[in-house]
């Protein structure tokens, strides 16, 4: 079958299989690891997450600084008043109601696991590519990492991994889908904050699972969407300059 002028997102469908893929291993390999060997992956993990966020933040485009700090304070207020934690929180204990999953860290393995694979330029360029060219080739070596970092996560997380293959699906698909409406919208330097944004939230989660101490990452999701109007308006600002 060829795929090259599919209206698919086959890039996405091939990342979900390699997360999957990855996720299983990464379960199975869970009941072979002694706990103090678990304990150390927990803390590379936790070690490497807080150097990605470091250094996606570090992309922050010249002259909006302002733009990135407003971005997550007006983020997490929205994320406050809209009670985001909860509400996935009680979306995940749902799902582990539903399917019998007994493990406690489910829903913060799921968030995790989105914000690693999901958040980042690999992500919207090598989704708009495809969605504009039919181009998958950064989408398949982003496959390829995710699938190699989704054992490390399976294997301490547990089954939440697994699962991020659905917002996975909703998020990046629907970048690749929505790509040729967005041509003129996701330019370089929105790309680019997006991924500072971001981030910044990998560095949290970063601080969370070192336990050095307790960001609310989940609150300050909706950062994402607040830094794409204030970009959009300050480049507007700019060009009218």
């Amino acid at each position: 079958m060829n795929f090259s002028n599919s209206k698919l997102p086959i890039g996405t469908l091939i990342n979900m299989g390699t997360v999957t893929i990855g996720s299983l291993i990464g379960l199975y390999l869970q009941g072979i690891f002694p706990e103090n060997i678990q304990s150390i992956i927990f803390q590379a993990i936790g070690l490497g997450t807080l150097v990605l966020g470091v250094m996606m933040s570090l992309k922050v485009p010249e002259g909006y600084l302002l733009n990135f700090i407003f971005s997550l304070i007006l983020g997490g207020v929205v994320g406050e008043l809209l009670g985001v934690q909860a509400g996935l929180q009680g979306l995940g204990d749902t799902i582990k109601e539903v399917l019998g999953i007994t493990e406690g860290a489910f829903t913060e393995g799921l968030i995790t696991a989105f914000l690693l694979f999901c958040i980042g330029s690999m992500t919207f360029v090598g989704a708009i590519e495809e969605g504009l060219e039919g181009k998958r080739d950064l989408l398949m070596v982003k496959s390829t990492l995710d699938g190699i970092s989704s054992i490390a996560f399976a294997s301490t997380y547990g089954i939440g991994v697994l699962f991020s293959i659905v917002p996975m699906l909703i998020f990046q698909g629907g970048i690749t889908l929505m790509a040729r409406q967005l041509q003129q919208f996701f330019t370089p330097t929105m790309i680019a904050q997006l991924s500072a944004v971001g981030g910044a939230l990998i560095i949290g989660i970063g601080i969370n699972i070192l336990d050095l101490g307790a960001i609310n990452v989940e609150n300050l999701l909706p950062a994402l969407l607040v830094t794409l109007p204030l970009t959009w308006l300050q480049q507007r600002v700019q060009a009218t300059k």
